[in-house]
């Protein structure tokens, strides 16, 4: 009698939006209360949900108005560089959410942090400037 041939169980996969949040978290550990916050209010990872803390928690950094967990701050540097990092990968997924609801959600020229815009790299500025042509 010959024994069956074990085989590891096959993990999906997270979907890169998913991925883009936990690789951001694991980056800026700032943004880890808000994380978890967001998995327990929404049941999973919604990444366009979640980039809405991403986009006021960088703002704020940038502002100098945000200390982040058990001061822990959100630093805006470090999240830029991520998302400029991600964004030159040019992963559809990654990109939909950067593009969508992070450089969509910056503050416009009216309203206080829009000056991170002029910190933003090349790759994101140049799709910010396709996005929102005015600022």
């Amino acid at each position: 009698m010959t024994t069956p041939a074990l085989t590891p169980a096959l993990t999906p996969a997270p979907a890169p939006g998913v991925q883009l949040v936990s690789d951001l978290v694991a980056r800026v550990p700032g943004f880890r209360e808000a994380y978890d916050t967001h998995v327990f209010s929404q049941g999973c990872v919604q990444p366009h949900v979640f980039f809405w803390d991403v986009v006021q928690g960088t703002v704020r950094s940038f502002l100098g108005q945000d200390l982040g967990q058990e001061g822990c701050a959100v630093d805006w540097r470090r999240t830029l560089d991520f998302l400029e990092e991600q964004s030159r990968l040019g992963a559809v997924g990654v990109d939909e959410v950067i593009v969508t609801s992070f450089l969509g959600d910056l503050p416009h020229p009216c309203e206080p942090g829009y000056g991170i815009v002029a910190e933003l790299g090349p790759v994101m500025a140049a799709r910010f400037l396709r996005l929102r042509p005015g600022g």
